[in-house]
């Protein structure tokens, strides 16, 4: 049965993923090519201009050395990387969702490792015997390429996810509760119990 527009959903969650849903993404990817932009700045420092990997600090380490050091600044980029996937998500409909989710599942883990960093910083002490802060899958690959790695496997799905949001098959047509495909889709009011 279909809803009424009168009893539609209408606090902030329901605002994020309906109106406001395609300038909340673009925002959001904005400031994930930032992040992508730093880490590949910090690559480039280490293998093509031979910078040993302490000084090879991206962009804004240069002039701000302590954000490269700072395992709050880390650990805050993984929670808003985390609750924007989590937040973006119930305006995904379909094969987009499934994408989605995929990256907000590693994006998990991905913060699971970052919150390990930052309370072995906090208590000063440092697990699995090595001598600096170290992540789980730290142990076996170096700390840039890990993450290079992980910005990688979130970011993929992520884009296959906004790609087949713009692209909605008809029945996606169906269950999405924003204009981000522009006059294909005429949105549905979010159920006040879509997760």
């Amino acid at each position: 049965m279909a809803q009424n527009v009168a009893s539609a959903p209408s606090g902030p969650l329901a605002r994020l993923n309906g109106a406001h849903h395609k300038l909340a993404l673009n925002g959001f990817l904005l400031v994930v090519l930032a992040h992508w932009a730093e880490h590949l700045v910090q690559a480039y420092q280490i293998w093509v201009m031979g910078y040993p990997r302490p000084q090879a600090r991206g962009v804004l380490g240069q002039w701000f050395p302590w954000l490269v050091t700072s395992e709050w600044l880390h650990y805050g980029y993984a929670i808003v990387m985390l609750a924007f996937l989590f937040l973006l998500r119930r305006g995904f409909a379909g094969r987009a969702r499934t994408w989605w989710t995929i990256a907000l599942a590693i994006q998990f883990w991905h913060h699971i490792e970052h919150l390990l960093l930052l309370i072995q910083a906090l208590t000063g002490t440092i697990f699995f015997g090595q001598p600096v802060v170290t992540s789980i899958v730290q142990l076996v690959i170096p700390r840039v390429e890990l993450h290079l790695f992980y910005n990688s496997v979130v970011f993929i799905p992520m884009l296959i996810a906004m790609y087949l949001h713009l692209r909605p098959n008809e029945r996606e047509l169906q269950q999405v509760t924003c204009n981000c495909a522009g006059d294909r889709v005429r949105p549905r009011p979010l159920a006040t119990n879509a997760v």
